[in-house]
């Protein structure tokens, strides 16, 4: 069975930082792409960033880019979120997920690609 717990969520000022973790269990962390996405309120959930399982392939959101940063620790079993320069539009919770394919060497972008989801974190980001 795999988990996929998040934390590190919270309330923050626009320009201040969070960061996410989401640590795994249940299947062979090391193998799998990594993704965080996020879903506002009435609206789509939508993909933030990910991380092939060597984290040779990294790819953002152009909404995100330059702000936040991915990254993962294999030997713990966690993905990261560094989130910097917060605005009030990344409001929203933030979901991990895990890919369907093994040892895929791109990265996937869209909810049907990964199979494996956390529970959420709320980040609200105040003006």
């Amino acid at each position: 069975q795999v988990q996929l717990v998040e934390s590190g969520g919270g309330l923050v000022q626009a320009g201040g930082s969070l960061r996410l973790s989401c640590a795994a269990s249940g299947r062979t962390f090391s193998r799998y792409t990594m993704g965080w996405f996020r879903q506002a309120p009435g609206k789509e959930r939508e993909f933030v960033a990910a991380i092939n399982w060597s984290g040779s392939s990294i790819y953002y959101a152009d909404s995100v880019k330059g702000r936040f940063t991915i990254s993962r620790d294999n030997a713990k079993k966690t993905v990261y979120l560094q989130m910097n320069g917060l605005k009030p539009e990344d409001t929203a919770v933030y979901y991990c997920a895990m890919d369907r394919t093994l040892l895929r060497a791109v990265v996937g972008t869209t909810v049907p690609e990964y199979a494996y989801w956390g529970q959420g974190t709320q980040v609200t980001v105040s003006s």
